[in-house]
């Protein structure tokens, strides 16, 4: 694992490479961003998991998980998103964006798309 964390005043932004994976958490504001980049899956969800929850327990009005360049989910994957929507139901923290239609696609065949918070 890789970590690279620049810091400036109003924004904080670390990007970690896991394997086949890449992401970027960064806080904009009230607004954290989590970029997901490449295959999310059994060998890296675990350190998804970790950044979401560490984020979930900051001060963040929005937690935004952006999909767009993700190009593959497994059903571990899956268990991590429905269980940091689960977590976030309460608050209505969570919104994940941009997902491919490759990864819309898993999500409607595994029956989850209407337990996630899913935006364009």
């Amino acid at each position: 694992m890789q970590i690279t964390s620049p810091t400036t005043a109003s924004r904080v932004e670390q990007l970690v490479r896991l394997g086949r994976m890449s992401m970027v958490s960064e806080r904009d504001g009230d607004i954290h961003t989590l970029s997901l980049n490449g295959e999310l899956d059994l060998a890296n969800a675990p350190d998804v998991e970790q950044e979401l929850r560490r984020i979930e327990s900051t001060d963040a009005d929005v937690i935004l998980v952006d999909l767009r360049d993700l190009s593959f989910i497994d059903s571990t994957g899956m268990k991590l998103l429905v269980g940091a929507a689960a977590r976030s139901r309460a608050q209505n923290r969570l919104v994940l964006e941009g997902a491919t239609p490759g990864v819309l696609r898993v999500l409607r065949i595994a029956g989850i798309v209407n337990l996630l918070p899913l935006a364009d």
